[in-house]
């Protein structure tokens, strides 16, 4: 069971760097064509530790483009503000990792 969370935990760090430098480039990109258009939405991830859902949310805002505005742990609701109008898999693709590795 240890172990796997581990396995688990090299895989989460993998995905999260390549997520942050397609990111990175998505943002460059956006930012260059001037193709920004702010959105704020609402989250209700999939996960039950107040843990999880704090990885989840600094995830976020590690990925450039992404940030948390506010996390409510009672409802497990985040707000999270994007530079361009994106679905919800595309803000939170770490979550299905994170609930590998803390749930």
């Amino acid at each position: 069971m240890f172990l796997t969370r581990i396995i688990y935990g090299i895989e989460f760090f993998v995905v999260l760097v390549v997520e942050i430098i397609k990111a990175i480039l998505d943002t460059s990109i956006c930012c260059l064509k001037g193709d920004v258009d702010p959105i704020v939405v609402k989250i209700k991830p999939d996960l039950e530790r107040p843990v999880s859902l704090a990885i989840l949310s600094n995830t976020i805002t590690l990925t450039p483009g992404t940030i948390t505005v506010s996390m409510d742990q009672e409802e497990r609701v985040l707000t999270v503000s994007a530079l361009t109008p994106r679905s919800t898999g595309d803000i939170i693709p770490l979550e299905p990792y994170i609930k590998k590795m803390l749930e």
